[in-house]
Parts: C-alpha cells; sequence; structure tokens
C-alpha cells in the first residue's frame, strides 16, 4: 500500500491555509466587512507583503480588488505545479488554469458554506453579536441571508433562511462545478 508523499500533504495544507486566508481577505472587501475587526485585521497583516506587491503591477477594476483575486488564482497555479512536479505527473497549462479557476470557485463557496454553518452554531449558544467573529461571519453572510430573509421571514419564532441558504449553495456549487466536468 503506497503512502501519499509527505512533501505534497506539506505543500498542500500550507497554500490551502494561505489561499483561503487570501480569498477571505478578497471576499471580506467585497462585502464591506469592518476592517477594524481584529480578524480582519489578522487576515490583512497576513497577506500585505504579497497584496501590496501585486498592487503595484495589477489595478483594482472599480470596486473589485483584482490584485488580490489574481494572487488567489497564481498562488492555486503554483501549489498545483509543486504538487505535480513532486507526483511527477506532467500538466498541461490550459488544464491547469481550468484546475485553478474550479478551486477557486469551489473555496468561495466552502468559505461561504462554513461561514453560514457556524454562524447557525453560535446562534443557538446566543453569542454577544459585538464578539468579533459573530460581526464578521454577519458580515460575509449578510449579502447571502439577505435575498432570502426578504422573502421568507421568520416563522413562528425560527428563521430557517440560514437552511435555505446552505441548501442554495450547496445546490449552486454542485451546479457550477459540474459544468467544469464538461470542459
Amino acid at each position: 500500500m503506497s503512502q501519499e508523499n509527505p512533501f505534497i500533504f506539506l505543500i498542500e495544507t500550507l497554500f490551502s491555509i494561505y489561499i483561503a486566508i487570501m480569498l477571505l481577505r478578497f471576499l471580506l472587501q467585497q462585502v464591506g466587512a469592518d476592517f477594524y475587526n481584529p480578524i480582519s485585521q489578522f487576515v490583512v497583516k497576513a497577506t500585505q507583503p504579497l497584496v501590496s506587491v501585486a498592487r503595484r503591477f495589477i489595478p483594482s477594476i472599480k470596486k473589485i480588488d483584482t490584485a488580490t483575486l489574481v494572487l488567489v488564482l497564481m498562488l492555486i497555479i503554483i501549489k498545483l505545479v509543486l504538487i505535480l512536479s513532486i507526483a511527477g505527473a506532467q500538466f498541461n497549462g490550459q488544464l491547469l488554469l481550468i484546475k485553478a479557476v474550479y478551486d477557486l470557485i469551489s473555496l468561495t463557496f466552502d468559505i461561504f458554506i462554513i461561514a453560514l454553518f457556524v454562524q447557525a452554531i453560535l446562534s443557538w449558544v446566543n453569542p454577544d453579536p459585538y464578539h468579533p467573529v459573530s460581526s464578521l461571519l454577519r458580515n460575509l453572510t449578510f449579502p447571502v441571508l439577505k435575498p432570502i430573509k426578504k422573502y421568507m421571514p421568520p416563522m413562528g419564532g425560527i428563521d430557517l433562511s440560514t437552511l435555505v441558504a446552505l441548501i442554495g449553495l450547496m445546490f449552486i456549487k454542485r451546479l457550477v462545478l459540474s459544468l467544469f466536468q464538461m470542459l
């Protein structure tokens, strides 16, 4: 029985964590999250060295921080190239880019799904609404929950909008990613 290469595990883990933090920075900017929040401050400080360099060469398009988004894609591509190189596999540039976009879309959905799950679990214990985690989750999930809450108010004191959002996001994620299977 062959074991997975420990270097592949290490690269996959370290890159995935940093890519998630970098993507979180992008998403928090898009939803207008409070950047004075301690968690937001961590995200900014952890990603600032690369983002500041990238912004010199990649301008923003309207309110979209394209430098951060391009960095996320580049980091995913670097991770894939390193893993494929260690595994001794050959890779095609076009397929690599498609896989990177696939991974980016998948991770974006995963961040929102995880945020909704954590927010739902926290709602059971009635957390301090001003706690940094609660505040950040509320900022991140508000754009997803707002349209649902507009048409689906709480029923009998129970708010099912998070459940609807989770099912909807999981469905859309599977639908969008299945389109990549056709490529």
